[in-house]
C-alpha cells in the first residue's frame, strides 16, 4: 500500500513553523461525549485538541483516532484536564495555580504545561474570581519562558490584561450562561508566538463554543524539529 505523508506537526526545518491547536471546555455533566470530540478531531484536524472538564471518557479518543493523550485529574472532582496531541510528546506536566483562602474553598487547580521542541502550550481551566483568575495568569508567565501560549476557559470577564502577552483568541462570544447571557470566556493569549488565524467553531452538546487557533513560530534562525506522522491508505 502506498504511504500518504501527512503535514508536517510543527512546521518545516527553516521555514514557517504551523501548528493548528483547538480548545474545548466539555461540560463534564452532559456535554460532549468522545464521539463529537473525535469527529471534530477527524475534520479539523489540529495537532493539539486542549480539553477542560474532562472525565475518564475521553481515555478512548487514542483508540477511535489514534495520537496519544495525556490526561491532567483535579484532586477531589470527577473532571479535569485532558490533551489529545497528533505526535508523542515527551515534555508535560501539572503547574499548581494559586487558589483562594476563603473558608470553604473549591480544590486547588492546576494547568497543564505541554513542551512542543520550544513552544509551551498551557491547557488551562482558571478560577471564577475575576482578582483570582488574573493571579492564576501572572503565575502561568512566570513559570514559562520564550514561546508560549495559554489556552482554555479563562471565566474571565471584560479585558484581562498580561505583560509580554497579547490577546489574539476569537473576539466574539464562546460560552452561554442559562442559555441566555453571551460570555466570551475561552482565550488564547500568546508570547513570542504569532497567530495567524482564530475563529469560534459549533457548540455541540457542551454549554461552550471549541476555539480553533493557528500559530506560526516568528523565529526562524534557527532549525526546529519536524515531527512527522505516517499513515497508510
Amino acid at each position: 500500500m502506498n504511504k500518504r505523508r501527512r503535514r508536517p506537526y510543527l512546521g518545516v526545518s527553516g521555514k514557517e513553523r504551523g501548528l493548528t491547536v483547538i480548545s474545548w471546555n466539555l461540560l463534564h455533566r452532559s456535554g460532549a461525549l468522545v464521539n463529537d470530540i473525535t469527529a471534530l478531531i477527524e475534520l479539523e484536524r489540529p495537532d493539539i485538541f486542549l480539553m477542560q472538564e474532562a472525565t475518564p471518557v475521553v481515555e478512548d479518543i487514542p483508540r477511535l483516532v489514534g495520537g496519544w493523550l495525556y490526561e491532567q485529574p483535579w484532586p477531589g472532582r470527577r473532571h479535569g484536564l485532558a490533551a489529545w496531541s497528533r505526535a508523542e510528546l515527551t515534555n508535560f506536566g501539572p503547574l499548581e495555580l494559586p487558589a483562594s483562602k476563603m473558608p470553604g474553598r473549591l480544590p486547588t487547580r492546576f494547568a497543564q504545561l505541554l513542551r512542543i521542541s520550544d513552544i509551551t502550550i498551557a491547557n488551562v481551566h482558571l478560577s471564577h474570581g475575576q482578582i483570582l483568575n488574573r493571579r492564576q495568569l501572572r503565575l502561568i508567565a512566570r513559570s514559562t519562558e520564550g514561546p508560549t501560549a495559554i489556552i482554555g476557559d479563562y471565566n474571565s470577564l471584560g479585558p484581562t490584561n498580561l505583560r509580554g502577552f497579547s490577546d489574539v483568541g476569537p473576539r466574539g462570544s464562546t460560552h452561554h450562561a442559562q442559555e441566555i447571557v453571551p460570555f466570551r470566556l475561552d482565550r488564547c493569549m500568546v508570547r513570542d508566538l504569532d497567530c495567524i488565524r482564530s475563529r469560534t467553531l459549533r457548540r455541540g452538546r457542551s454549554d461552550h463554543r471549541p476555539i480553533r487557533l493557528e500559530f506560526i513560530h516568528p523565529k526562524k534562525d534557527h532549525e526546529i524539529e519536524t515531527v512527522v506522522q505516517h499513515s497508510e491508505n
